[in-house]
């Protein structure tokens, strides 16, 4: 099972060129059971992306692109009255699917986007009072465009605190260019495992260790995030539970049944950038969150075993 990450990588790795790490990191996010958000310029590959994990895992994949006029129910679906059948009908919406891709999800209004908030956390869909569970494994992978804003609406920080990790896909290096024009446009993606494969890992993911003491570093970060000066709303619960659920995934990923200090190092900066709300002029300061993220880290004691000499 630990080298599912790998099978995976490697496979998404045939179409997208040298995003080795960013690929891993979403294994990661997709093995602890959460959702990404990719904030990157149009062109760089992020619904390949999806289509790759999807087509990887044997899952379902659906796509919706996200505009002002798409509604809620496109998302959870409806209930409607059938004169055929004499009875009302759910229609199960986009979110019944294996993986999701909600492509430049800040066009939609705010009352569009808050519909993925009981799929993304909780799995199920509430519609017209009944309660409706989501396929397994559901993963989220969201999109938006850090340059354009016009016509947009920015995610509110309810929504941008349900994403496990942010980051960013880049542009590849000049040689790898040639790869993708060469080689990528005509190779087919096959499963290299099933969606039982990736519930299992989920579950096997839960089993790995971390001491108090790390669960207890994560806070102490997220308590100090919180005084920062420029910092409005600092890291919340959610992130220090989301933290260690990632780490842990991660520990696994890397073949070991235990976290580590390094893993939480290595996850931290897309785990909790996204989530400092920052005051004023702060908020146009570029990379001003993960110095605050960096700063944190330095400034925090990190625990270690404690040795008694006999």
């Amino acid at each position: 099972m630990q080298e599912l990450a790998r099978k995976i990588t490697e496979n998404i790795g045939k179409v997208i060129i040298g995003k080795e790490k960013e690929t891993e990191l979403i294994c990661c996010a997709l093995f602890a059971g959460g959702s990404v958000l990719i904030e990157d310029v149009p062109g760089t590959g992020k619904t390949k992306l999806a289509n790759a994990l999807a087509a990887s895992i044997d899952g379902e994949f659906k796509r919706i692109q996200f505009t002002p006029d798409l509604l809620p129910g496109d998302l959870t679906g409806v209930t409607y009255f059938s004169p055929k059948d004499s009875e009302f009908i759910f229609r199960r919406g986009a979110v019944f699917t294996n993986i999701l891709l909600a492509d430049e999800i800040n066009r939609a209004t705010p009352r569009t986007q808050s519909a993925l908030l009981e799929a993304m956390e909780e799995k199920q869909v509430t519609v017209d009072g009944t309660t409706y569970p989501l396929n397994m494994p559901f993963f989220t992978i969201a999109t938006q465009n850090p340059i354009e804003s016009q016509g947009t609406y920015p995610l509110p920080e309810a929504q941008l605190d349900r994403f496990w990790i942010k980051l960013t896909l880049g542009y590849p290096q000049k040689d790898e260019y040639i790869k993708i024009v060469n080689d990528s446009q005509s190779v087919v993606i096959r499963s290299v495992c099933s969606k039982d494969d990736i519930i299992a890992v989920q579950e096997e993911c839960q089993k790995v260790y971390i001491h108090d003491d790390l669960i207890g570093y994560i806070a102490e970060i997220a308590q100090r995030s919180r005084k920062l000066e420029g910092v409005r709303l600092g890291l919340s619960t959610r992130a220090v539970v989301v933290t260690a659920q990632l780490a842990k995934a991660y520990a696994y990923i890397q073949g070991r049944k235990h976290v580590i200090p390094e893993d939480i190092k290595y996850l931290l900066p897309f785990t909790a950038c996204h989530r400092l709300i920052l005051m004023g002029a702060f908020r146009h300061k570029q990379d001003f969150a993960l110095e605050c993220i960096q700063s944190l880290l330095s400034a925090t004691d990190v625990p270690t075993e404690k040795w008694t000499v006999n």
